[in-house]
């Protein structure tokens, strides 16, 4: 509404000028024709018997008409200009996407009109936008392709294996084979929580909560984890009730301590939490050796891989802290990861404590 107000605002102001132009030149112009005429001839304009104009008012006649219609045709033409070159050129770039060059951009010049050059800089935003959710979507059905595969393999390698009778069907091939499944099924829910997060209907069951409780129990169920791995827990609450949704807040805090017990240094790990600006703030800080600051932009992105992972020796898919973002935002809340006062990386989750359902 606002785009066709500007517009008409436009051209009627455009065409009132246009008008006013050929008034003006009309009056001064005929000023200037019967001052002439008046100085040249003046018994010819006391003629009242002639009706027919004179040849000097006919020429004016002809002349001011030819003016009238170039100053009309050029303005229209301005005018045109202004408006249908960037609409003709959304127009253009809307058929080159829709035949699938996500790349097409509309062009404008300085000359548009303010709505048109507002048409176009919308337009490019939006196809900017679609082709990155391309590129997304392209590079997760890879990345999911690649994660997948692994566990699939290793499954069919060993079922073929025992059909074959080169592994003997035995309990250990079948816990084997049970513990790939168990990872199968936890890398699936993860990318079902990631997605359901991105499309904004992951669903939550908040209720007040002893967020204690919740952490003692995520502790001694990653015990096996964190003893095996060299790690001693510290926990330090300062908020024991809370509300969120206690399932969704165990998940993520049970990712974070697997990130840390993966990739830190064998040490003293740090559950903490926190009431600070109306946010709850649950956190997990490890001694080392700590992340670099361009990578702890991107650390919560699904299938991002710290250096360790990267280089072979340690193993992951990218997707635990990806899943800590998404349990966050869907909280209402935020992710972050930050330098912690032990000497290596805390990775932090927030959510509002008077947040709503």
């Amino acid at each position: 509404m606002k785009l066709n107000a500007g517009i008409s605002r436009q051209i009627s102001l455009s065409m009132a000028l246009v008008v006013l132009g050929i008034i003006a030149m009309v009056q001064i112009s005929s000023y200037a024709l019967y001052f002439w005429l008046m100085r040249q001839s003046p018994d010819a304009l006391c003629d009242i018997t002639n009706p027919w104009p004179e040849k000097e008012e006919v020429i004016w006649l002809i002349a001011t008409t030819i003016c009238s219609l170039l100053i009309a045709v050029l303005a229209a033409g301005r005018l045109s200009r202004r408006i249908l070159t960037p609409l003709n050129s959304v127009a253009q770039s809307l058929r080159a996407v829709a035949q699938g060059d996500l790349s097409a951009r509309a062009g404008s010049d300085q000359h548009a009109m303010g709505e048109a050059a507002q048409l176009v800089s919308d337009f490019n935003l939006m196809a900017e936008r679609q082709q990155h959710m391309a590129q997304q979507r392209a590079f997760w059905n890879a990345a999911i392709a690649h994660e997948l595969r692994t566990p699939v393999t290793i499954l069919r390698g060993r079922l073929q294996g025992i059909n074959d009778g080169v592994f003997a069907a035995e309990p250990a091939q079948f816990q084997s084979l049970l513990k790939q499944v168990e990872g199968l099924g936890h890398l699936i829910e993860d990318l079902r929580t990631v997605a359901l997060a991105e499309s904004g209907h992951l669903p939550l069951q908040k209720i007040t909560t002893q967020l204690d409780e919740e952490v003692a129990s995520v502790v001694e169920l990653a015990e096996p984890l964190w003893q095996a791995g060299g790690f001693r827990i510290e926990v330090a609450l300062n908020v024991a009730v809370v509300e969120c949704d206690p399932i969704r807040i165990r998940q993520a805090l049970l990712a974070m301590l697997e990130n840390a017990c993966k990739h830190a240094t064998p040490g003293l790990i740090r559950i903490s939490a926190e009431i600070s600006q109306g946010y709850c703030h649950l956190a997990v800080a490890d001694q080392g050796p700590g992340i670099a600051p361009a990578a702890a932009q991107t650390i919560f992105e699904a299938f991002q891989r710290g250096a360790a992972v990267s280089a072979g020796k340690t193993s992951g898919s990218g997707l635990g802290l990806a899943v800590v973002k998404a349990i966050a935002l869907a909280h209402g809340g935020f992710a972050f990861c930050h330098p912690s006062s032990l000497g290596g990386s805390q990775f932090e989750i927030c959510w509002p404590i008077n947040a709503s359902g």
